[in-house]
């Protein structure tokens, strides 16, 4: 495995270079995600190869809409994460080493190995393997945050590559410039949350000082590197919701590219934000009015069934071109990346 690829050492400390925290760890110590270790001055990726989480997912779940609509994607994680946001939706994984630590300080590491060691062992080659016998276009790295276990991500997709496989980051995007650079050739398409558009819901509900600057660099640099980027956005009622802060991220959305894709959905209450309502529909719709009005060409309102927003249209002519319905693909005029339309080209990975 290509370990230590996202780390360097002095004097016996390792520094981490996956996420911007960089956290620097002492012997025996983990740094802020709990999975990224410090075994005698050399940097430990404690769950390796050792997913808490392998699925077949279709690609809209991810949410990628414009990236081989239709298609399979084999989508895994691994326990962790390098934010402690309170309304996490998988926190059972994300925060297991956060809740650990809570419970037992001293030997949260022990228990926590028991943990992984629970988990099924695979192996770059049988994440390939099983990728290849489900039918999959690609292979999503997903659930949690995928930078803390970037290693085992880029090894199985230097093997992924030679068997036509794509790959798929699903990420918070508080990845350090070397962590995507890493990536680079081997990861094709990134959905990067963009939680909120002030710094503060960053501090108070992830965890994360200066998140919104190390986010905003990301979704900028891996759209420059030429990683197919689209971004999410849950809104969460009171906290992220106002129609200046709305405005303000799609204006920024729109300064870096016109057509990146911007999927602004539901919040309903979990973890630990259990005080805030679910998103009312006339939020997530005038969100979508005011991406549009920043030059947005492609807008979409997730997690409220039975809409027509989550539909693709021709930027152009304004004809559907891709009809969804749920993660399914009902219809799709996209030829060659091109309108079937009036022939207007439409961005994307589309095959």
């Amino acid at each position: 495995m290509g370990l230590p690829l996202l780390s360097r050492v002095k004097n016996g400390v390792v520094e981490c270079l996956a996420c911007r925290r960089c956290c620097r760890i002492a012997e025996g110590q983990a740094g802020f995600c709990g999975v990224r270790c410090n075994d005698k001055g050399k940097l430990k990726l404690q769950v390796y190869g050792k997913p808490a989480a392998v699925w077949v997912d279709p690609v809209e779940k991810k949410p990628l809409f414009h990236f081989i609509p239709g298609s399979a994607t084999f989508s895994l994680g691994t326990f962790g994460c390098n934010f402690a946001c309170s309304f996490c939706q998988n926190w059972d994984l994300s925060q297991s080493p956060q809740l650990l630590r809570k419970r037992d300080a001293k030997r949260w590491r022990e228990h926590f190995e028991k943990l992984v060691a629970q988990c099924e062992s695979l192996s770059p080659e049988a994440v390939v393997e099983k990728a290849v016998a489900t039918g999959c276009k690609s292979i999503a790295f997903t659930y949690n945050e995928p930078a803390i276990f970037a290693e085992y991500a880029l090894d199985v997709m230097k093997l992924a590559r030679k068997r036509g496989l794509k790959g798929v980051f699903v990420t918070n995007g508080f990845e350090t410039r070397e962590c995507w650079n890493a990536l680079e050739g081997l990861i094709d398409a990134v959905n990067i949350d963009l939680k909120a558009f002030n710094e503060s819901f960053y501090a108070r509900l992830c965890k994360a000082p200066d998140g919104l600057e190390g986010v905003k660099d990301s979704i900028a640099f891996a759209h420059e590197k030429g990683f197919w980027t689209e971004v999410t956005t849950l809104l969460v009622p009171g906290r992220n919701d106002s129609l200046q802060e709305m405005r303000a991220a799609a204006e920024w959305l729109a300064s870096v590219d016109e057509s990146i894709p911007w999927h602004v959905t539901a919040f309903h209450p979990d973890y630990e934000l259990l005080d805030a309502p679910p998103t009312p529909v006339e939020t997530l719709l005038k969100a979508r009015e005011l991406g549009l009005q920043a030059g947005l060409k492609f807008v979409y309102c997730g997690n409220i069934p039975g809409n027509d927003f989550e539909n693709t249209f021709c930027p152009a002519c304004r004809k559907l071109l891709v009809e969804r319905k749920g993660f399914s693909v009902l219809g799709n005029n996209v030829v060659g990346g091109k309108c079937g339309f009036c022939n207007a080209t439409v961005a994307g990975v589309w095959q």
